[in-house]
């Protein structure tokens, strides 16, 4: 597993928060143990999120970011054929989810029914973030989740 993470710039404003953003990346290759792995990947990101970029994370939004993170990684683990990109970025304004992976197939959004057996993961993350865009790129596909932090 491979992890990127970029520092605030060492010519950025003291006493403020960065204008740059914090970034963090990890390659998951499906065994036994990614999805966790991968949350463990986004807490470090928040905790540094907050103590270095001074984001306010309330629990609530802690919690759902957390949870986004669990379902596009299941996702992914569950429907691609190969390894999946998890990336992070986030200042004190905003954050974004976003997971890459080898399938090209979009992910079908449901109608909320409490019925149905099992298709809730994108309907919760919809219900979770601000904004959620699914598209195809040359490896498979990209989705976002991206998350106004209240100030």
């Amino acid at each position: 597993m491979n992890e990127q993470a970029i520092s605030r710039p060492d010519d950025s404003p003291v006493g403020g928060p960065p204008t740059e953003s914090l970034h963090a990346a990890e390659v998951f290759d499906g065994e036994p143990g990614c999805i966790s792995l991968a949350r463990e990947l986004a807490d470090r990101f928040l905790a540094r999120l907050v103590s270095e970029w001074m984001a306010v994370l309330g629990t609530h939004t802690r919690n759902d970011l957390m949870l986004a993170v669990s379902e596009l990684v299941t996702n992914a683990d569950r429907y691609s054929h190969g390894p999946y990109l998890l990336e992070l970025e986030g200042t004190a304004k905003r954050i974004s989810v976003t997971v890459y992976d080898s399938s090209s197939a979009l992910p079908v959004f449901y109608s909320p029914d409490p019925s149905r057996l099992g298709g809730h993961g994108m309907e919760i993350v919809v219900a979770l973030c601000d904004r959620l865009t699914a598209e195809r790129v040359p490896v498979g596909k990209r989705i976002r989740a991206e998350f106004t932090l209240s100030s």
